[in-house]
């Protein structure tokens, strides 16, 4: 099967959210995730406002992308990608906390408990640095294992070493070792969501990774925060 790479484009936004939702189903912390940020479930109404809501937004962000990932010999959407491309500076006023507005009430207390670490988490790592924050990579059920994946994950590797930026995932505790085998290390900062919050018999440690730039000369991310921007001259 040969995959490629592209730009989502508008009237691909339902097929591309077809394997967000497929994917994020099937994976157990992906599917928390799901029932934390949409409780009222994937229902078609949901799939209508939703539609709406990411047409809305694509007109309006000016740093996230969304990439699909299309199977060339049934030209068929298989996967997608979703990430912020924040290649310059940014000021306190443009990182703030935008919250989760679709909610009201308890549903929006309990996602905030989820979202807002994560927030802060990537506010206390990057700040107003510029750098690459991947929110999700999904390939249909049926297609996973059969190399798009990793394809997806090497392009992106790929866009991150052109630009020079490092690459940030929150990943699950099922896939973290997959991003390893592209280069990614697992930091030592901590995030761990709550049992009560999640609804679940354990806490959850969410496994976050970084992927230095080449242009890095094998600085540890570590390293990397201790210097001042721009950090890979000289």
């Amino acid at each position: 099967m040969g995959v490629v790479v592209a730009p989502a484009l508008i009237p691909d936004i339902e097929k591309v959210y077809d394997c967000y939702f497929e994917a994020f189903k099937q994976e157990p912390m992906a599917a928390l995730m799901l029932d934390v940020l949409f409780p009222g479930g994937i229902t078609d109404e949901f799939r209508k406002e939703h539609t709406k809501a990411t047409l809305d937004w694509w007109h309006k962000s000016t740093t996230q992308y969304t990439w699909k990932v299309v199977d060339v010999e049934k030209n068929e959407i298989i996967g997608m990608i979703l990430a912020d491309g924040f290649v310059a500076q940014r000021s306190e006023e443009e990182r703030k906390y935008s919250g989760l507005p679709w909610l009201q009430g308890r549903e929006r207390e309990r996602a905030e408990a989820v979202v807002r670490p994560l927030w802060e988490m990537r506010e206390k790592l990057f700040g107003g640095r510029p750098y690459i924050y991947v929110h999700a990579i999904a390939i249909k059920p049926e297609h996973q294992g059969l190399k798009a994946g990793m394809a997806l994950m090497l392009w992106g590797v790929d866009l991150a070493d052109r630009a020079d930026l490092p690459v940030y995932i929150e990943a699950s505790p099922s896939t973290w070792t997959m991003y390893e085998r592209v280069g990614f290390e697992r930091i030592n900062e901590k995030l761990v969501h709550k049992k009560e919050v999640l609804g679940v018999d354990e806490d959850i440690e969410v496994p976050l990774m970084v992927r230095m730039p080449s242009a890095a000369n094998e600085m540890t991310f570590d390293e990397w925060r201790g210097r001042d921007y721009p950090p890979f001259e000289g």
